[in-house]
């Protein structure tokens, strides 16, 4: 993750009482409890690359930014800030352009309805091609990180080249932001926004079969889902890239004291964004509500059988079951 550090610094003004760490180190730890339990029971109901990379965050990078932001203090090593600095953003960017790739999918599914399908083989290649993507916008903060040892402290930081004609590090952190935010909310907004006026457009006539309406509907219940977890990305990464945005371009705003607390809380509510999914899909798909009542072996018995046909390969091959459980 980005870290507001100066490495001029030759001091740790960054003590905190007792009781402050205490109570931000609850509200991290909530965070990296419910992340990875639930996005793992994602995982296990069926394999999404979205749950994958929240979960991922979660367990690699939320407890080490609590430490390192609440200290100033790099206990870590070396490599670990190569990996500190640079998985985030890959991360980030193979979550939210999964999402994109659910969002299109439901819109060539619903708008385009006669179009071939993608098959397993061109879903992974989809899923491999944003991973690729996603290593490569990552790895100018992997390639400049740095420690640096000052008097009482080790920082993690990233030494950007200084270039005379550009600022390399701000046209970074705006593609950054253009790329893993702005961008993917535009496509998946103008996506779910043409499939929603399509789906409730679609008047239930009086005579059609209950099979096509309780399709439709279970369609608009997907979608009001998928909108959810959108909403819910957008609204808790955008102080996050408001903040930095703000530090690279006006950076006097950063010298006080009661900044850190900013940072703890505009970077607890960007990580808080991997534990919200599970929670949404536990309460919006009776699939997925089904598989978390499985694995934690609570309410079995109201579980029916075909609610539980949830994880069986035969319905996972089917395109009409993995649209209805998730895509």
């Amino acid at each position: 993750m980005r870290q507001v550090v100066a490495p001029h610094i030759c001091f740790n003004q960054f003590v905190q009482p007792v009781w402050q760490v205490a109570l931000w180190a609850v509200a991290y730890c909530s965070i990296v409890a419910v992340s990875v339990v639930g996005n793992v029971v994602v995982i296990w109901i069926i394999l999404v690359n979205l749950a994958f990379a929240e979960a991922a965050i979660s367990a690699f990078n939320t407890v080490i930014n609590f430490v390192y932001a609440v200290h100033n203090d790099w206990y870590f090593g070396q490599i670990y800030c190569h990996f500190h600095n640079f998985f985030p953003i890959a991360a980030i960017f193979a979550s939210i352009y999964s999402m994109t790739a659910i969002a299109l999918y439901r819109y060539m599914a619903i708008v385009h309805p006669l179009q071939q399908r993608l098959s397993s083989t061109e879903t992974c290649v989809v899923i491999t091609v944003i991973w690729m993507l996603a290593l490569l916008l990552a790895y100018p903060q992997y390639y400049y990180s740095s420690t640096n040892l000052l008097p009482g402290r080790t920082i993690c930081y990233i030494q950007w080249p200084e270039y005379t004609t550009v600022d390399f590090r701000k046209i970074y952190y705006v593609c950054v932001t253009l790329l893993i935010y702005f961008l993917p909310l535009c496509i998946m907004g103008c996506a779910y926004t043409t499939v929603g006026i399509t789906l409730w457009a679609s008047e239930i006539p009086g005579d059609s079969s209950e099979h096509y309406k309780e399709q439709l509907i279970s369609k608009r219940k997907v979608v009001k889902m998928m909108v959810m977890v959108l909403c819910t990305f957008a609204v808790c990464w955008l102080p996050y890239h408001i903040y930095f945005l703000l530090h690279e371009f006006f950076p006097d705003l950063f010298e006080q004291l009661y900044i850190q607390q900013v940072y703890l809380a505009v970077m607890w509510l960007a990580m808080s964004s991997t534990m919200y999914n599970p929670i949404i899909y536990y309460c919006l798909n009776s699939r997925f509500r089904a598989g978390f009542q499985q694995v934690f072996c609570c309410c079995v018995a109201t579980v029916t059988k075909e609610e539980l046909q949830l994880k069986s390969p035969r319905c996972l091959q089917t395109p009409a079951c993995r649209e209805e459980i998730f895509l």
